[in-house]
C-alpha cells in the first residue's frame, strides 16, 4: 500500500507563523503535508484555510518532552503514507525582557521550552525518518542566534543554544543517513495577522516556507549544516516537489501514462 502512495512532509509546529508559511509553501509545491500542533483550535483554522487541498491531513500532538514525541513517533508509524521529511518549526514564547531584570529560573524556562522540544523531536523521529524512508530533517532558528536580541536577552541565548544543538545533530544523524539543518531566519517574521505591525526587513512566512521547500527539493543536497536564509530564498523553487510523485498520482488516480509522467519527472 505503501508503494501507491506519495510520501509526505511532516511539519511541527505547523499552525504557528513559520510553521504555517511552511505548510502553505509545500502544499504550493505538490506535496503532500502532515500538519501538527498541540492548539487544535488554530490547527482547524489552518486546515480550513486550506480547505481545498486534499494533501492536507492535521494532527493535535505535541513534542513537549520525551513521552509526547513519542506517542507522536508512534502515531505517525501508524500511517499508511512513507515520511518524506521532517520540518521542525517549533519555537517557544519570546517575552520582551532583560536578563538582568530577571531571576535566574526565568532562563531556565526560556531554554526547557525554546530548546528542550527540538531534542525530543529529533531523539524519536529521526529513526523514524530513517525507517520510513526519508532523508532530510529541517529546523527553523529564529532571528539574532550569533548576535543580542535587544530587550529578548533570554530568546537570544535559548536560540543560541537551538543552533548549537542542530549542528550536534547533524553530526550525530549522519550514520542514519539524514542530512539535518537549520534554514537560519534572521529577522521576525510577518504573516496576514501581524502584517499591521511588521517592520521594514521581516521576511513573510510563505518565503521562508518556499526557502525550505528550496533545500528539499534540491536533488544534490546541501552539505552545510547551517542555511542562511535570504531575501532572495523566497523565490518559489524551480523544481517543484510534486513532479517527483508524478506517476504515483497518477497510477492512484488509474489515470493513463502513469509511467511516461514518471519519466517526465
Amino acid at each position: 500500500m505503501n508503494g501507491m502512495l506519495a510520501p509526505e512532509v511532516l511539519v511541527l509546529g505547523a499552525s504557528g507563523r513559520v510553521g504555517s508559511g511552511v505548510v502553505a509553501a509545500l502544499l504550493e509545491a505538490g506535496s503532500p503535508v502532515l500538519a501538527v500542533a498541540r492548539d487544535a483550535a488554530r490547527l482547524q483554522r489552518l486546515a480550513a484555510m486550506h480547505a481545498d487541498e486534499p494533501g492536507l491531513e492535521v494532527m493535535v500532538a505535541s513534542v513537549a518532552d520525551d513521552g509526547a514525541a513519542q506517542d507522536l513517533a508512534r502515531r505517525i508509524a501508524r500511517r499508511p503514507r512513507p515520511l518524506r521529511a521532517v520540518v521542525d518549526a517549533t519555537a517557544g514564547v519570546r517575552r520582551a525582557s532583560r536578563l538582568l531584570d530577571q531571576a535566574v529560573p526565568v532562563l531556565s524556562a526560556s531554554l526547557e521550552q525554546e530548546v528542550l522540544p527540538h531534542l525530543a523531536a529529533a531523539r524519536h523521529l529521526l529513526p523514524l525518518l530513517q525507517q520510513r524512508g526519508g532523508d532530510r530533517y529541517l529546523v527553523a532558528g529564529g532571528p539574532h542566534a550569533r548576535c543580542g536580541w535587544a530587550g529578548y536577552g533570554h530568546a537570544s541565548v535559548a536560540i543560541a543554544a537551538t543552533r548549537m544543538l542542530v549542528q550536534v545533530l547533524h553530526e550525530e544523524a549522519q550514520p542514519l543517513g539524514v542530512r539535518v539543518q537549520m534554514l537560519s531566519i534572521d529577522a521576525p517574521v510577518w504573516t496576514a495577522e501581524n502584517t499591521a505591525r511588521a517592520c521594514p526587513g521581516w521576511h513573510s512566512a510563505l518565503g521562508v516556507g518556499r526557502a525550505m521547500v528550496s533545500l528539499l527539493a534540491r536533488s544534490s543536497p546541501d552539505a552545510r549544516c547551517i542555511v542562511t536564509y535570504a531575501d532572495n530564498a523566497g523565490a518559489m523553487p524551480p523544481g517543484l516537489l510534486g513532479r517527483e510523485f508524478a506517476s504515483v498520482l497518477a497510477a492512484a488516480s488509474g489515470a493513463p501514462g502513469a509511467s511516461d509522467a514518471g519519466r517526465a519527472a
